[in-house]
């Protein structure tokens, strides 16, 4: 019994040398606000890179399909307005041009909704590594999507304006402001989905197909939001889409002067979504599990 005690005695007082040992020699790196902020900025960086590649290995493929996608649905409604004969009722301006200011506002919305709402959430094994957390995947992926985007809209654009007709924006600036509306209120509303989403992944999934396909016609880039009456217009200006788009064309088209859409609606409906999406992911991340992606 006393060798026995003794040697327990002497296991113990070695495994703390041990530990001793490792303390001594672990280096301690303290990081100053601004090293941190710039380490965490590098980690946005590269988990954006990633996700840009995740539709394809090579970077370029990703840009060349969504600009592929881009130029189809640009094609598809201007077949669709010339079938149908609706080009009468848009807005007096180069007829392209009007087509593109709703679909590229379409796809950066609905792009950066998926994105975000399929980002690696707090039950993703992704989490076990100590550098990763929530905040790094939602940045990476919205900002991936918004590069893809916006390199899109930059080169179907300069094409269209060098190959075919010289296109005139009556304020860059100011349009560009809207696109950024679009990708901000989808970002607000892919974090409520996913903050909702280990809760219940069925419905956030069918939610999510549901409210990308809606907006084909509830965005509002189909029509003039001018020449709407009363009563359609309460059908559509319950989504911030509606209202970014139409502002966005004001800024686009000089002879035109959104009166049904304001600017205010959709940033403050981005903002509350965001704040509301943060708040939710942060309830989550405290009661997730690992099991939970096992179980469901």
């Amino acid at each position: 019994m006393l060798r026995g005690k003794g040697i327990g005695k002497n296991s113990l007082q070695s495994s703390g040398n041990l530990q001793l040992g490792i303390e001594m020699f672990e280096q301690r790196v303290h990081r100053s606000r601004l090293s941190s902020a710039v380490a965490i900025a590098e980690l946005v960086y590269h988990a954006a890179v990633h996700s840009v590649r995740k539709t394809h290995q090579n970077a370029l493929a990703s840009i060349a399909i969504n600009m592929v996608q881009a130029v189809v649905f640009v094609l598809t409604f201007y077949l669709m307005f010339e079938i149908l004969g609706m080009r009468g009722n848009t807005i007096r301006g180069d007829f392209l041009l009007y087509i593109m200011s709703g679909v590229f506002l379409f796809m950066t919305h609905v792009k950066t909704l998926g994105a975000v709402a399929g980002a690696e959430n707090s039950t993703s094994g992704m989490m076990k590594h100590a550098p990763m957390n929530t905040a790094v995947t939602i940045g990476a992926a919205a900002l991936s999507t918004l590069y893809i985007q916006v390199l899109t809209l930059v080169l179907i654009l300069f094409v269209y304006d060098v190959v075919f007709v010289q296109i005139t924006i009556d304020q860059p600036v100011y349009a560009f402001g809207m696109l950024l509306m679009a990708w901000f209120t989808g970002i607000g509303i892919g974090l409520v989905l996913l903050a909702a989403k280990p809760w219940a992944p069925q419905f956030v999934g069918i939610f999510t197909q549901i409210y990308q396909r809606a907006n084909m016609i509830a965005s509002g880039k189909m029509f003039v939001a001018n020449a709407l009456p009363a009563y359609m217009v309460n059908m559509f200006d319950w989504n911030p889409l509606f209202h970014a788009i139409d502002q966005c064309r004001g800024y686009v088209f000089l002879n035109y002067t959104p009166h049904n859409s304001s600017l205010e609606y959709p940033f403050f409906v981005g903002l509350g979504l965001i704040m509301l999406g943060l708040m939710g992911e942060f309830f989550t991340r405290r009661h997730a599990s690992v099991s939970w992606n096992a179980k469901r």
